[in-house]
């Protein structure tokens, strides 16, 4: 691949794990972008076995501003994405799923509104990867339990809590002086931490919704994708890991008054717990995505009182000033009454 000798305004890495179906239309509408003399676009691939690996080293080997970076080991969302910030040159990082897809003016309008903002970090409007209907993805704040609390997308430029993982745009300075995503996460809620220490760091996260995304909600967990709610869908793996970085972000981030919602983020895990074990009838589900997340979290203990110290020298905003997030949309509380709707969850073991 060519190297570009002029410094790019933004740096997009697209984070690839088996993404085959999906790569080649989200490159070629990196390529279709405005400004995209303006970019450079980074492919970290996390040791795919389905060729998408290959297919992205091809449709990148002509351009003066594409890298592949290939590993060797699945390093997950946040291992992945380190990898590509550390060799990225641009002013902006954005970080980005291999199942979207972007409208031609997408990174223009979303540079020009994070500039206007006077803001650190943003998303572009999120819509399903078939249609213009709105993902509910942008997290106006966080609900009782410290989970994210979703709310409906506003008109113009805005402030929210949390940009989604799928399509994060941050200073890359900013980035850096935070320490990047957590390796320890994984993945899920990956994004969830780095808005928190945004926030309590003094820095500001906007929606810019006149740049318009598509995106193919959960493919990179369910290959067959998905925009519409159908069934009830989940995974060990997907309840593992939301379960128990739920909890790592909370104890990390979270100063005093608000650590009062990790009681109760348990609480509601005994209450999913019991009814996923009387729906699905799966002890193994439970012993992984419940027991196994609460312990797995207290073997982080030191990680987390070690991150608790990093966060203190940087912390301008403590508890209290968080708390005008706090929103009374249970999003999480409504998934549960979904299950007693709805009936058993589809659940794989993957």
């Amino acid at each position: 691949m060519n190297t570009a000798t002029t410094a790019p305004v933004i740096s997009v890495i697209v984070l690839n794990y088996e993404g085959a179906r999906w790569i080649e239309r989200c490159l070629k509408s990196l390529q279709a972008q405005t400004i995209f003399p303006q970019i450079e676009v980074i492919v970290t691939d996390n040791a795919s076995r389905d060729g998408s690996n290959h297919l992205a080293a091809q449709l990148l080997a002509d351009w003066p501003n594409g890298k592949l970076l290939q590993f060797d080991e699945n390093l997950g969302f946040c291992g992945g994405n380190n990898r590509g910030a550390a060799v990225a040159r641009g002013q902006f990082l954005f970080f980005l799923n291999n199942d979207t897809w972007l409208e031609p003016d997408c990174l223009e309008k979303l540079l020009a509104g994070v500039r206007a903002a006077n803001a650190q970090v943003a998303t572009p409007l999120v819509l399903n990867y078939d249609d213009d209907t709105e993902q509910l993805v942008l997290a106006a704040g966080f609900d009782i339990f410290g989970l994210p609390s979703f709310a409906e997308a506003r008109a113009g430029t805005y402030e929210l809590f949390m940009p989604p993982g799928c399509s994060y745009l941050i200073d890359a300075a900013l980035f850096r002086e935070l320490g990047g995503f957590d390796p320890k996460i994984f993945l899920y809620a990956d994004e969830l931490d780095l808005s928190w220490r945004v926030w309590i760091s003094g820095y500001r996260c906007v929606a810019v919704t006149v740049g318009r995304l598509h995106h193919r909600f959960s493919a990179h967990v369910n290959p067959k994708g998905g925009g519409t709610m159908v069934e009830l869908r989940t995974s060990d793996t997907k309840r593992y890991y939301a379960n128990r970085n739920g909890l790592v972000v909370l104890l990390k981030n979270c100063q005093h008054v608000l650590l009062l919602s990790v009681p109760l983020l348990l609480a509601l895990f005994v209450a999913e717990a019991l009814v996923s074990l009387f729906l699905i009838r799966r002890w193994s589900f439970i012993r992984r995505a419940y027991l196994g997340a609460v312990a797995d979290c207290w073997r982080l203990r030191a990680h987390i009182c070690a991150e608790r110290r990093r966060i203190a020298t940087f912390r301008r905003r403590g508890d209290w000033w968080m708390l005008r997030f706090l929103r009374a949309r249970l999003n999480r509380w409504d998934e549960l009454r979904r299950m007693l709707r709805l009936g058993r969850p589809k659940v794989t073991e993957a």
